[in-house]
């Protein structure tokens, strides 16, 4: 399902989405949402950032493999026509560990509704 296309891999793309996006936090990480205004389609896009705070390595690939996948089951509830960005803060690494993929998706199903009762509330 993550297709080659649905994700952000050059840094410029990144920079925009913190430069321009919004921040929704939680304890264990932080998603950054820009909508885009070109005529890219609209499937959203997703970048993870996973810092060597984390762990070496093969933690911080597990880590992106759980968010990415956690993050694409919830598909539905994401905004189209948005890239999005997920940085891991240092404690996700030990909550995957411990608890899994759910506890990843519960993470980010935290900072989607965060974004939601944001957007409610400039319309």
């Amino acid at each position: 399902m993550g297709s080659k296309r649905r994700r952000l891999s050059r840094s410029g793309e990144f920079d925009r989405v913190y430069r321009d996006g919004s921040s929704y936090a939680t304890r264990y990480l932080v998603l950054y949402s820009f909508p885009r205004k070109d005529d890219e389609g609209g499937d959203v896009r997703l970048g993870v950032s996973v810092s060597r705070k984390v762990g070496g390595a093969v933690e911080r690939n597990k880590v992106k493999r759980a968010l990415r996948e956690a993050f694409w089951a919830l598909s539905d509830r994401l905004p189209p026509g948005h890239d999005c960005v997920l940085v891991a803060r240092p404690e996700i690494g030990e909550l995957i560990e411990r608890e899994g993929a759910a506890a990843a998706q519960a993470s980010i199903e935290e900072a989607l509704s965060q974004a939601g009762r944001a957007k409610e509330r400039s319309t």
